[in-house]
């Protein structure tokens, strides 16, 4: 059998040990029928792409912490899955409840639908959504004659914004960059990948009016639409929840819940909670590194109330579950959590990146949408409930015909100790080799 091999990384990660795994010679898989992932993230590259702090973890407060002693150091490659382009949502299931389910249990994939969800969830159980606000932060502007689209990404100030530009060799320092009569923004920084900086016209609410009236929702590049602006998008990529405005993507697994949902939950006695993460480009970026611990995450700003702390604390003391609704709120409570699992209210910035190895503090289970291959997202519920257990979900959702990514289907996720768990029963004192 090959053991596993450690390498010792630099002094200044503290000389942990990172188990390196090998892939097996031809489990990679490739994109099939018409879906082309090198492509799909040359859009993402085209759009929405930045720079960012090699191998920098979020470190709020003296509680935060990221992957334990001994995480897996991994090919970006590992990640890697077949998935058909017609399997690709356009649109919203109708209702929104009616999207369909996958639970990930120890010993089974069961099928349902998210209207299940008060069958399957327990009295006391606590639903954690992120109550972020998308804003229409899709731009088209000019410098003279030429055509700039512009995708703000990241607040700066009142008035002034990171964006990703295309063609942002259009865009120099010091140009003013034409939107609507009144309403227009000088190019302040250039960066990496297409980034500038962008300081407006108008500033604090008048800004946010102004990209209500003349921006586009920043539909994700596989969301194809023959007309730039589509009315249904404006509710459609926005939660039932959404209330505070700085998102520049929705937080999808949010997306498929309903008032008369809602209803049903409450009257079940599942009790829920809230968040705010403004999802920015850093949870959607693509991976370009070979290794996971070589990719760039950008900050995203959060916000844990003490009344959520509270609701939380709650929960586990009733013998509820904590069920994270998204890999927004699963990120935010973790980069709140001290080792103890304590949560600490406040607002900070997180560039936490989860993958396998990493061990979680508050969340009992994930409930999420299906994401993109070699995507951070997918690495995160890999980590959650095991890369073979998530490539076996996986595999079951596409010969199912599943619906994949923003607007897709969801999966109700068990955490891998769990899984661990279930899958061996028998008693340590009876297992081989460890005997008393």
């Amino acid at each position: 059998m090959n053991h596993p091999t450690f390498r010792k990384k630099s002094a200044g990660n503290r000389g942990r040990l990172y188990h390196r795994s090998k892939p097996a010679r031809g489990t990679r898989a490739h994109p099939v029928d018409g879906f082309d992932l090198k492509r799909c993230l040359h859009a993402y590259d085209a759009l929405q792409t930045g720079g960012g702090k090699r191998g920098e973890h979020h470190n709020q407060s003296e509680c935060q912490i990221g992957p334990g002693d001994g995480y897996p150091l991994m090919r970006v490659a590992d990640f890697d899955f077949a998935l058909p382009k017609e399997l690709i949502a356009q649109r919203p299931a109708t209702p929104r409840e009616r999207a369909r389910l996958l639970r990930v249990e120890p010993d089974a994939l069961d099928d349902h639908h998210v209207a299940d969800l008060p069958e399957l969830l327990r009295p006391d159980d606590l639903l954690v959504f992120n109550d972020t606000r998308v804003l229409p932060a899709r731009l088209s502007a000019r410098r003279g004659e030429a055509k700039v689209e512009l995708t703000l990404h990241q607040p700066i100030d009142e008035r002034s914004w990171r964006a990703f530009a295309k063609p942002a060799r259009k865009c120099r320092l010091g140009d003013r960059l034409d939107i609507a009569p009144g309403f227009d923004a000088e190019v302040i920084e250039r960066g990496e990948h297409g980034e500038i900086g962008l300081r407006f016209s108008l500033e604090g609410a008048d800004l946010i009016q102004a990209l209500k009236r003349f921006g586009r929702m920043p539909l994700p590049p596989y969301i194809k639409r023959p007309d730039a602006k589509d009315p249904a998008d404006i509710t459609d990529y926005q939660t039932l929840f959404a209330r505070h405005d700085g998102a520049v993507a929705a937080p999808t697994a949010s997306l498929h819940f309903t008032e008369a949902l809602m209803a049903e939950l409450k009257a079940r006695g599942v009790r829920h909670t809230f968040v705010t993460l403004h999802v920015g480009a850093g949870t959607f970026l693509p991976v370009r590194a070979e290794h996971t611990e070589d990719h760039v995450m950008h900050a995203e700003r959060f916000e844990l109330s003490a009344e959520a702390v509270e609701a939380i604390e709650c929960a586990s003391t009733a013998g509820g579950r904590v069920i994270a609704v998204g890999t927004t709120v699963l990120r935010t409570l973790e980069a709140s959590a001290c080792e103890d699992g304590r949560l600490r209210p406040g607002c900070d910035d997180t560039r936490l990146f989860i993958t396998p190895g990493y061990r979680f503090r508050v969340v009992d289970r994930l409930l999420t949408n299906f994401h993109l291959p070699c995507s951070t997202l997918f690495m995160l519920v890999a980590a959650f409930s095991g890369l073979e257990r998530m490539q076996s979900a996986y595999a079951h959702a596409v010969h199912e015909r599943y619906r994949f990514f923003s607007y897709g289907d969801a999966c109700l996720l068990t955490p891998a100790a769990d899984l661990t768990q279930a899958a061996d029963l028998t008693p340590a004192a009876e297992r081989p080799g460890q005997g008393a």
